[in-house]
């Protein structure tokens, strides 16, 4: 049986809050009897909630960040916003977790410095799914660190493939560098440094990947900065959406086309569930202390129901904890590899 995990969500996040965010709660709840809940927010909100859901305690919170807000000085300031108490209770071991739908920027930021990176981390990373038809392909960094080193992504790289294999269940995930070439030489000097670091230290390294690899899911973990990664990333979300819409604006032109558009209706369905942002959730922190799950500020009932659990899953299999011990194993054989240089 799985062990019992205690999740803080923040109630204050998302286009939609806190309607949704108690819906996908409560929903969440129904899910997994052995999920506890802490949720954050006004009084007025999460209290008679709490009163009326089993397994979720109130914590009530007398700020919330905004949006529009500098991420790093609302938490400093904002001690008692929903975002640093959520990060907070995870620092104190009250919750294993942590799930918002709220400013991106401000959970980075409180992820960083409430509950703390891993030791030997030098910079957290956010992964995401992207939703390829064929099978799920993990796209990180898509924006925790706009400026990289070349020896980040080797972290990016550990991390990610940690969180492919034992949340998303990928065996053996082959990673690739993102890049404009498949040949080793190519791209910037940057993209060239962080391929032949990636080619000696990461074992499951496959190499460079192009941005017309990613959705045929022709790699499983694909390592990029986290200025392109976000980039690659809206432009995928930008172009599924688009697609979409205007694929029902052909079906619904003619009365001819109405009758195609039904009777392809069941396969649209399952296509777009597949193509889906709100099947996993959102997009996990890694290298923090603590499961961190950031979800997309659009995010509808069904999308923080799977975040919240996606969060669980994420304690459950012992992430943060692999990560841990891959940062030490790391740092061990570094020093090994000096020490034998200077002998």
């Amino acid at each position: 049986m799985s062990h019992k995990v205690t999740i803080a969500v923040d109630a204050m996040g998302g286009d939609e809050a806190p309607g949704t965010v108690l819906e996908g709660v409560a929903d969440a709840l129904a899910a997994d009897e052995n999920l506890t809940v802490i949720l954050c927010g006004p009084a007025d909100v999460v209290e008679p909630f709490a009163a009326t859901h089993g397994r979720c305690e109130a914590r009530a919170c007398s700020e919330t960040i905004s949006m529009a807000e500098h991420p790093a000085n609302a938490v400093r300031t904002k001690k008692d916003s929903s975002i640093v108490v959520g990060c907070r209770l995870v620092k104190e071991g009250a919750a294993q977790g942590f799930f918002s739908a709220g400013s991106t920027g401000a959970c980075l930021a409180a992820g960083t410095l409430v509950m703390g990176r891993i030791k030997g981390i030098a910079r957290p990373a956010l992964a995401t799914v992207i939703p390829s038809p064929v099978r799920p392909v993990i796209l990180c960094d898509i924006g925790a660190n706009a400026d990289c080193k070349p020896e980040y992504l080797v972290q990016f790289g550990q991390m990610a493939s940690v969180y492919a294999e034992k949340v998303i269940g990928i065996e053996n995930p082959r990673a690739a560098l993102l890049n404009i070439g498949e040949e080793d030489a190519k791209g910037s000097q940057f993209a060239q440094e962080a391929h032949r670091l990636l080619a000696e230290r990461l074992p499951n390294f496959a190499g460079n990947a192009e941005g017309g690899d990613i959705l045929p899911a022709k790699f499983d973990v694909v390592i990029t900065d986290g200025f392109t990664g976000n980039v690659c990333l809206k432009t995928i979300e930008g172009t599924s959406k688009t697609l979409f819409r205007t694929l029902k604006g052909i079906m619904m032109k003619t009365p001819v086309t109405k009758l195609g558009a039904l009777a392809i209706k069941g396969g649209l369905k399952e296509l777009q569930a597949q193509v889906s942002p709100d099947t996993y959730g959102g997009a996990p922190l890694l290298g923090v202390k603590g499961a961190l799950l950031v979800g997309h500020g659009s995010s509808g009932a069904l999308a923080i129901k799977n975040g919240v659990l996606a969060t669980m899953r994420i304690v459950r299999a012992g992430v943060s904890e692999i990560i841990a011990q891959t940062a030490a194993a790391t740092s061990a054989s570094a020093t090994m590899n000096n020490v034998r240089r200077d002998a």
